[in-house]
């Protein structure tokens, strides 16, 4: 739970609801990170015609370097809140796309 707040806006921490069913956490933190993934995609693809005029061509690829390496960040985080939710929902929930998905305990 401590680890799924820190992941969505300090304000989610006002919802009790959030509290009390860690599944709409984890789908809530997996939108949120979903959401930031897709932003810092679309700011890499534009920041170069958008910035142009205003940042030196340095600066544009010092931009672009902070783009990749919070969006490899921000999709691995995403990757990890669907596991979490996932593994919440248990292996086996009918209508699941990944009914048959197994979850096996490592050493």
């Amino acid at each position: 739970m401590a680890w799924l707040l820190e992941l969505v806006p300090p304000e989610y921490r006002r919802y009790g609801v959030l509290r009390r069913y860690p599944i709409v956490l984890a789908r809530m933190a997996r939108n949120h990170l979903d959401a930031n993934v897709e932003a810092a995609r679309l700011g890499y693809r534009t920041a170069r015609t958008e910035l142009a005029a205003a940042v030196p061509p340095h600066g544009i690829e010092a931009v672009l370097e902070a783009y990749r390496r919070e969006g490899a960040r921000l999709a691995a985080l995403a990757a990890a809140a669907e596991l979490v939710e996932t593994a919440l929902r248990g292996p086996d929930v009918p209508g699941d796309p990944d009914y048959r998905r197994r979850f096996t305990p490592k050493l």
